[in-house]
């Protein structure tokens, strides 16, 4: 079965709940999920833990920060007007075209 979500990649988006509630950032990469586990979605300097990674031929490996994903309900898109977390609604355009509305001003998201 196939979701669509109103987040896409490249979208600024506010953390609305855990450690990192409050910070934004902008989406890297959305994981779709399936019916057990849930979508999530990795956000820039967000959610960021400590992996331990092997030394490689190229790498010397050590302790390593990198992003870790989220899951997709612990996110909300950033209002373009305001910067504050918003709920969002699909409007049809008179041509047929589909865009994103931010609900609490009205703006439309690219």
């Amino acid at each position: 079965m196939k979701f669509k979500y109103k987040i896409k990649k490249n979208d600024k988006v506010v953390v609305i709940s855990g450690k990192d509630k409050g910070k934004t950032g902008e989406v890297l990469e959305v994981l779709p999920g399936d019916g057990f586990k849930p979508a999530r979605v990795l956000v820039s300097k967000v959610n960021i833990v400590t992996k331990h990674k092997k030394p490689t031929q190229t790498d010397a490996g050590g302790l390593v920060k990198i992003e870790a994903p989220l899951a997709l309900s612990k996110v909300m898109l950033a209002d373009p007007k305001t910067g504050k977390p918003t709920r969002v609604r699909i409007k049809i355009q008179p041509n047929g075209d589909k865009v994103r509305v931010a609900l609490k001003s009205g703006e439309t998201i690219a």
